[in-house]
């Protein structure tokens, strides 16, 4: 399977190369292309006291936090090398994961020379993926150096698993690189069983713990710089995805703009442009974040404010599942005890979504009027909103704990390394 993989990267690399190149100039700042060629430029170290931690973009970045938290209490001794491939995973993890790690790189592109490469130099004992991020030449390159290899905080969604299955055989030889499958609910475990994993446990997901670091965010001081009027119900709506979910949202929000004020946050920062532009023309007035502006429709277009935004939520909507995309983490709004809203295409949040339904801190809506309908009754009834707030918060300080259960894997594996 790895010669057969590598020629098909070598006969196919007339289409993802120039795909790549244009997938990057598309985002304001450009990954360093001679890390994701594996030249990575560290000091050499060969006593095996690094860890390689991989995530792939913000969403992984952010959830990964707490785990780099945990590893750093029980390994003090150890370089943690994180490694992202989007240059906005590379943004938030400057910004917000500092001291977190002690080297930040981009993730080699997954040919075999530079994996190798990239290998050679960090010489970790032990690479950590985080969640589905898969890569036949990495997870091979580092058991050519002797690394230990986890999947940590692991999923398999409704959407990719029907598609693996397809193609069961190839998954069969990747997973036999990995040593170790941590995955999120039962139902991933045995998602990953099937394709190949071994040594398969459910520690739980961390997301949860990492929701509620932003929960102590000073919600006062955020409504003095936002502008928020104490006399108006705030709405948070929370990275949605495509023009389509965009549009229904504010389409629904419309007739109750004269009560209502909002933050809208959209998943990539590129969405802001247009998605201000509709607001412009459905609903009137609008401010930018970015330029302090402050407004009755704020457009959220800045990089991981959006988990301490929800803070001075009294109703929250999630994106991503109002198109058929997976949905988007509802997690963080419920740590902070508001009631949340989303549409019926949460895979990517399948035991989430169904533990805050079963809950009751959430309302699902996929028709034309649903959601209209949701907010306009919770802005009618405080109880009902502060009912599914405590019904959130009790459910969030229930799920804590994963990522000390996954550091203590990573931790594990590092402490019985052999050289």
């Amino acid at each position: 399977m790895y010669w057969i993989y590598n020629v098909l990267i070598l006969l196919l690399s007339p289409i993802w190369v120039p795909w790549m190149w244009w997938r990057a100039r598309k985002r304001s700042e450009q990954p360093n292309w001679k890390e994701r060629q594996g030249n990575i430029d560290l000091p050499a170290r060969k006593d095996g006291k690094r860890i390689w931690f991989h995530a792939v973009s913000v969403g992984e970045v952010v959830a990964s936090m707490p785990i780099l938290r945990e590893i750093k209490a029980r390994l003090p001794d150890y370089e943690i090398v994180l490694s992202v491939t989007t240059s906005s995973g590379h943004q938030t993890a400057r910004e917000k994961a500092e001291g977190l790690f002690d080297h930040l790189i981009y993730m080699p592109i997954d040919v075999a020379r530079f994996q190798l490469s990239a290998m050679q130099r960090v010489r970790p004992s032990v690479v950590v993926v985080m969640e589905t991020e898969l890569w036949f030449n990495f997870l091979w390159a580092a058991k050519v150096f002797g690394a230990r290899t986890l999947l940590v905080n692991g999923r398999i969604s409704d959407r990719s698993f029907p598609r693996s299955k397809r193609i069961a055989f190839f998954y069969r030889a990747l997973l036999k690189e990995m040593d170790r499958c941590l995955m999120q609910t039962e139902t991933d475990a045995e998602r990953i069983k099937e394709l190949g994993g071994q040594n398969v446990e459910v520690l739980g997901n961390s997301k949860f713990d990492q929701a509620v670091e932003g929960i102590d965010a000073d919600a006062s001081q955020l409504r003095r710089d936002l502008g928020l009027s104490p006399d108006k119900i705030t709405v948070v709506i929370g990275s949605t995805r495509d023009e389509a979910e965009e549009k229904y949202v504010v389409d629904e929000l419309k007739p109750l703009m004269d009560r209502i004020q909002v933050i809208h946050a959209p998943r990539h920062l590129e969405r802001s442009e247009p998605l201000s532009q509709y607001v412009a023309t459905a609903v009137g007035a609008f401010g930018l974040r970015s330029q302090g502006e402050t407004c009755g429709y704020m457009i959220l277009d800045t990089y991981g404010e959006l988990a301490k935004v929800y803070a001075v939520a009294d109703i929250a909507i999630v994106g991503g599942g109002f198109s058929n995309l997976g949905g988007q983490n509802l997690i963080q709004p419920l740590a902070h005890g508001v009631p949340v809203i989303h549409g019926p295409h949460m895979q990517n949040f399948r035991d989430a979504a169904d533990s805050a339904a079963h809950a009751g801190a959430t309302i699902v809506c996929s028709q034309r009027g649903d959601l209209t309908r949701a907010v306009k009754d919770l802005m009618d009834h405080p109880d009902k909103r502060e009912k599914m707030g405590e019904s959130a918060r009790n459910l969030i300080q229930g799920s804590l704990g994963a990522s000390a259960r996954y550091a203590g894997a990573i931790a594990a594996e590092a402490n019985t390394w052999m050289p």
